[in-house]
């Protein structure tokens, strides 16, 4: 999905084969989108698949076992998949295997969390970084250990490095 309808334009996340979608406008070939996460885009409209699409259904399970499964998969901005993901897509596309929708985006995840103390925390909860608005997003471990998809490095488990921590933002747990 692209920020604007053009090729060249900034791809902003990824619809996946089977994912309901509304359409909001056509335009030159192109077809403005909603996510059933309310994540709006531009796609190609030769991408449009027949029918209403459906998500998975709810299942119990572990979002960060199913967020390890991703591990070694590369960093692409707005990626949802193995051949590339980015770290608040890696929570979305975690809890979305377990049928469940979260937000896209970081800021949006860290929102959408109930805000948890610093002693509170637990494996499984977020931790997001920024300078003004959350810009990454990491499942915590515990023992100073976090999973995410970094630039450069891909989906890591690895400690929390000094220079994420100084930007730490928030603790939540979904």
């Amino acid at each position: 999905m692209r920020a604007k309808p053009r090729d060249d334009a900034e791809q902003v996340t990824q619809a996946l084969r089977g994912e309901p979608l509304r359409v909001e406008e056509r335009r030159n070939g192109w077809a403005r989108i909603v996510t059933a996460y309310d994540y709006p885009g531009w796609i190609r409209e030769e991408a449009l698949g027949e029918g209403d699409g459906e998500l998975p259904p709810a299942r119990d399970g572990d979002p960060v076992e199913v967020a390890r499964s991703f591990l070694g998969a590369p960093y692409e901005w707005g990626g949802l998949t193995e051949r590339g993901i980015d770290c608040s897509g890696l929570v979305h596309a975690a809890h979305r295997r377990l049928g469940r929708l979260v937000p896209r985006d970081s800021w949006q995840q860290e929102a959408a969390g109930a805000p948890i103390a610093d002693g509170e925390l637990r494996y499984g909860d977020l931790v997001t970084y920024g300078e003004g608005v959350a810009d990454h997003v990491a499942f915590w471990l515990g023992d100073g250990r976090i999973l995410h998809a970094a630039g450069g490095k891909g989906v890591v488990e690895e400690l929390e490095q000094e220079s994420l921590r100084l930007r730490r933002r928030r603790l939540v747990r979904l």
